[in-house]
């Protein structure tokens, strides 16, 4: 899979994400999914100490691809790949997901 990176040296990126810390001089950690045509899918952002899993990372990206051809279901936490179940969101399904990922 090909994908870029970026890096910002000069803080600009993190202070128009809002995650520059002005104080420090420092950025929180961020990583950011953005769609070919520019939305901004997933953001992750953690502060300082705490790392980020490149795991949870590659299963967004998965899953945004997924839901890019499949926009009427929603991937759960625990969905990993194509065949994995999915959800079809609807109101009566709030607070009872873990329900429907039984069936």
């Amino acid at each position: 899979m090909k994908y870029q990176m970026a890096s910002d040296p000069t803080g600009k990126a993190a202070k128009m994400f809002g995650v520059y810390l002005e104080d420090a001089g420092l950025a929180l950690r961020g990583a950011y999914l953005i769609a070919p045509d520019g939305r901004l899918v997933t953001t992750l952002v953690t502060f300082l100490n705490v790392g980020r899993n490149v795991d949870e990372l590659l299963r967004m990206l998965k899953a945004n691809i997924y839901l890019g051809k499949k926009a009427d279901e929603g991937c759960p936490s625990k969905w990993t790949d194509e065949g994995d179940a999915t959800l079809k969101p609807s109101k009566d399904m709030v607070g009872r997901v873990h329900e429907a990922l039984r069936k």
